[in-house]
């Protein structure tokens, strides 16, 4: 493939030199008609230095990404095979071991492959792809996945709703009382829906429910049907933290999707816990999870209902369980600049009701999964209700990403977890 050369404004190099993976439309003197999605691109500066090569997108706001700063690296079957050696390397010597067998592979931008995500459950691999550029390179990636990781299987999950309407960096900060709000509209994703397109088994087999093993407990993920890639990989060392705060104790857990706080809170030796999910298919898979351990079936409660309207119920007195701990972890509630405020509302709702069930004493661990809130601004969502509850909250533990979720230093808009563990007084 012929190499596109494209010129950066001398005063938009930095952030390529610091090895930031986007390139805005903004930072080429010029762009030539007629370029293709996934096309190879040369980026030089205006005194034709070479910066960076990585793949184009599209004509929209992140026109390139970038996947290497070496000018003599080649693109080939060998690139994509170093890129997911490298990868599987770093998860091989820090995560697996003979308790665990299911993680992230590739995550995106911050394994120099963007636009692409990879998470292992056994020995078989989901994978997405997020942008019509890395979607170009397809066979050359499945290929070498399969020669890498020799999996029994590989399905496709790119049917994600995010593919839609992705964005630029969103910018939150806490400024006289109030979060101030700006985002930046991109349009580069590929265009897939969640009509089925871009869903299906790309290679082997697959199972209806695939047996992973976590911290040495079991779980079924449905990697067909479950949301995103089937399992929430990045909540591995936020589960195992549950453990030592819930002996002897009555859990809530929200948001309970198939029980993985849930199992992890019975094996920390729970009295009690209670999972709540709008998703009836979820909760049958929270129930097999928990029998799949060998737990004792009448300590755990599983209720289909939705989360804020169950909260609110119990903060009205019309629910008489009371909770010693109580987990959070909701889906993003801010998914687009147009749920932004939105978004908020339902985070500081959750919050301040969790809050004011909670003894003193009790513990809450809160979650967010929206790359459009930062933690900071988490933390001051939750300073702000904590007082409007008149409750006080110490955090005793933050948690950011996992080992299996690197972050490019540069990369900050690639940050999207945070999960704080408090004791309420």
């Amino acid at each position: 493939m012929i190499m596109t050369e494209l010129q950066i404004r001398q005063s938009r190099v930095g952030p390529i030199k610091g090895r930031h993976p986007w390139v805005f439309s903004g930072a080429f003197i010029s762009i030539p008609e007629k370029l293709e999605s996934g096309a190879q691109v040369r980026l030089i500066d205006e005194e034709n230095n070479f910066l960076a090569q990585g793949y184009f997108n599209s004509y929209s706001q992140i026109a390139v990404r970038v996947w290497s700063w070496d000018e003599n690296e080649k693109v080939d079957a060998m690139f994509f095979e170093n890129r997911i050696k490298s990868a599987y390397e770093i998860r091989k010597k820090y995560v697996e071991n003979k308790n665990t067998d299911s993680y992230r592979l590739l995550n995106s931008e911050n394994d120099l492959l963007p636009g692409l995500v990879v998470d292992k459950y056994a020995d078989y691999l989901c994978v997405q792809f997020h942008t019509r550029g890395i979607e170009f390179w397809k066979a050359q990636i499945i290929e070498a996945l399969l020669k890498i990781v020799k999996p029994k299987g590989i399905f496709e999950r790119s049917d994600v709703r995010d593919r839609k309407r992705p964005e630029a960096p969103v910018i939150l900060s806490a400024s006289e009382g109030s979060l101030q709000v700006r985002t930046l509209r991109d349009s580069s994703a590929s265009p897939q829906n969640d009509s089925g397109e871009g869903k299906g088994l790309l290679s082997g087999e697959m199972p209806e429910k695939i047996k992973i093993k976590e911290n040495g407990l079991k779980f079924l993920v449905d990697v067909a049907g479950g949301q995103k890639t089937g399992f929430f990989l990045d909540q591995r060392d936020k589960r195992e933290a549950l453990k030592k705060y819930v002996k002897d104790k009555n859990v809530l857990n929200c948001f309970s999707y198939t029980g993985g706080f849930s199992v992890y809170a019975l094996e920390g030796e729970a009295k009690k816990v209670t999972s709540v999910d709008v998703s009836e298919s979820a909760l049958q898979i929270a129930e097999e999870n928990v029998l799949l351990n060998k737990f004792v079936p009448c300590r755990t409660d599983f209720l289909q209902a939705d989360v804020k309207v169950y909260l609110t119920d119990m903060v009205n007195g019309r629910e008489a369980e009371k909770f010693d701990v109580i987990i959070l972890d909701p889906p993003a509630f801010i998914k687009d600049r147009h749920k932004i405020k939105e978004g908020i509302q339902g985070y500081r709702k959750i919050n301040e009701m969790a809050m004011r069930l909670l003894p003193p004493g009790g513990i809450l661990v809160s979650a967010s999964c929206s790359a459009h809130l930062s933690l900071p601004d988490f933390r001051y969502i939750l300073s702000e209700v904590a007082g409007r509850a008149g409750r006080t909250l110490q955090i005793l533990e933050t948690f950011t990403h996992g080992i299996d979720h690197p972050e490019l230093v540069a990369f900050t808009e690639g940050e999207y977890l945070k999960c704080v563990f408090a004791v309420i007084s």
